[in-house]
């Protein structure tokens, strides 16, 4: 009787485990990437992220970015304040000339009216008439005014002064403790120096860019690139704009891992190691180490039927088998683009043991019922 009881909950157990499929956390490795053996589907293509492959992946078109913008190099700046409209300039005249028409008699210096600079960059000189100055240094500003002057003088000497005006400044849009417009100082005044004079970037940005607007064009750089490489860190010009934002860049994480939600990017290259550490690890008895999947989608465009230039396919999962030393220096070398997912895939013995666990559960009842 006792083994009769025993048999019959031992096919129960089978016939419970074949008629319904287990509850998962996530698929098997298996199960996502068999299709991509389908000639006729193609629905996908597979690359194995080893020593050999990262080569030939260094290549391939990056993914994900909203928009690539370029930077500029660090230049020197002007050797002399430019004069722009707005500037005020002192006008001071030095003639011995007995019968000048700029001194009255027994006066050897004229000190003129304050010339401001008009909007079409010219300034009114009297018996002269309108001179352009603007886009010019102090220097040959006074040279050109002198020069006028000698028509009218030929012993004349000018000495001038300006005042900046508005223009010469830049605007620390946001991003910064302290935005505002700040006056340009000094000529070789650089994008760091600005950002500091704003009482610095936002400590809340986890990994902050800055986007640089000169005339009709946008600049940017990430501000911790900026900081490793300071021939990078850029004079800055009359009437720039700076902003400090969050880079928008990030990864979502599903499947057997310790977060599944969108992670964003803490700097501006993550590997696949560290995408592991920012998603808290693979969970314990339930992810498959040797399965870990990022999948991706290129565009049309990158699309090489030779899968060397670019990929096969433009949609792509590459396995990473992270039990081997080849596979997690690869991971470590494997660079994430934007955008990516990064799924863990269950580990095919979390089935075993929930099985077992159902069969042993099956023969515990079996075994109270017998006794």
């Amino acid at each position: 009787m006792r083994t009769k009881l025993w048999l019959a909950g031992l096919s129960i157990a089978i016939l419970a485990v074949s008629g319904c499929a287990l509850p998962r956390g996530a698929a098997l490795q298996s199960e996502i990437v068999k299709q991509s053996d389908n000639d006729e589907a193609k629905l996908f293509a597979v690359y194995p992220v080893t020593q050999e492959f990262l080569p030939r992946y260094a290549d391939w078109p990056k993914t994900g970015k909203v928009r690539n913008y370029a930077w500029i190099s660090k230049q020197k700046g002007p050797i002399g304040r430019v004069l722009l409209p707005g500037d005020s300039i002192n006008i001071a005249i030095w003639d011995s000339d007995e019968n000048s028409l700029l001194t009255a008699p027994e006066q050897r210096i004229a000190q003129l009216q304050v010339a401001k600079v008009s909007t079409n960059g010219t300034i009114f000189l009297p018996y002269v008439g309108s001179v352009r100055v603007s886009g010019l240094t102090e220097r040959v500003a006074r040279e050109k005014i002198q020069e006028s002057f000698l028509a009218v003088s030929p012993s004349a000497q000018v000495q001038i002064t300006t005042e900046p005006g508005s223009r010469h400044s830049v605007d620390l849009v946001s991003g910064v403790n302290n935005p505002g417009s700040f006056p340009l100082l000094e000529r070789d005044m650089t994008v760091l120096s600005a950002i500091a004079s704003g009482g610095g970037a936002r400590e809340s940005f986890e990994n902050p860019h800055v986007r640089l607007l000169r005339g009709n064009k946008t600049y940017a750089i990430s501000l911790d690139k900026l900081f490793k490489s300071p021939s990078l860190d850029t004079t800055l010009r009359h009437q720039d704009k700076l902003l400090v934002v969050e880079d928008e860049s990030y990864f979502l994480t599903i499947g057997a891992s310790g977060r599944e939600e969108i992670i964003t990017f803490p700097h501006s290259n993550v590997n696949a190691l560290e995408a592991v550490s920012l998603m808290g690890g693979l969970s314990d008895g339930r992810a498959n180490p040797e399965g870990l999947l990022i999948l991706r989608e290129y565009g049309r465009k990158a699309v090489r039927t030779d899968g060397i230039a670019g990929p096969e396919n433009s949609r792509v999962v590459f396995t990473l088998d992270l039990t081997s030393a080849d596979g997690l220096f690869s991971a470590k070398n494997f660079t994430l683009n934007p955008k990516d997912v990064v799924y863990a895939t269950e580990s095919p013995v979390n089935n075993a043991r929930t099985i077992f666990s159902l069969i042993g559960s099956v023969f515990g009842v079996a075994n109270q019922v017998s006794n």
